[in-house]
């Protein structure tokens, strides 16, 4: 007996930020991709171009979010990590909008609290960009620090979010 890979489905929404490439499934979101994204969820035979409502649901969330009327998602995830990173991605789905957390900060939320360079890189790999909000992730100085879709897009959606510039910011 043959088994067939489910279809996951595509599509690339223009946002304020930039293209995003969008991918879901029935079994949910797959992924949310910058243009330029430094790790990018490996693409499969089934993965095509098309029609899906949780792209559609994405979408508008998404535009909502943009436009100022959402502050959190909710869709289903079906996300593809370790067991490690989907605790990390989840922890990040718990920093509120508006505000930020540091990756020691984000490492305790997992109770891991002397492995936040792996909550770094757990963070990093993260393939929900925006609806997983990795971007509220910042260094322990209260500096932006990497970010996949690059520096000026994470302060560009911590301002539209509020979280930037931060008060106690270090000049």
């Amino acid at each position: 007996m043959s088994q067939t890979t489910p279809h996951v489905f595509t599509r690339t929404v223009a946002s304020p930020v930039g293209p995003l490439f969008l991918a879901a499934s029935d079994a949910g979101l797959h992924a949310v991709e910058f243009a330029v994204h430094r790790h990018p969820v490996p693409r499969g035979d089934h993965w095509r171009d098309g029609a899906h409502p949780v792209l559609d649901a994405t979408a508008r969330q998404l535009a909502e979010y943009f436009a100022g009327t959402r502050r959190s998602f909710d869709l289903p995830f079906a996300a593809s990590g370790t067991p490690f990173q989907c605790e990390v991605w989840a922890a990040l789905t718990r920093i509120p909008y508006g505000t930020t957390a540091s990756y020691v900060e984000l490492a305790r939320m997992v109770d891991r609290p002397g492995a936040s360079r792996a909550v770094g890189a757990a963070n990093g790999r993260n393939p929900l960009s925006i609806v997983v909000p990795c971007h509220r992730v910042i260094g322990a100085g209260g500096a932006l620090t990497g970010f996949g879709g690059g520096l000026a897009t994470k302060e560009f959606l911590l301002t539209l979010e509020g979280a930037w510039p931060r008060a106690d910011r270090l000049l």
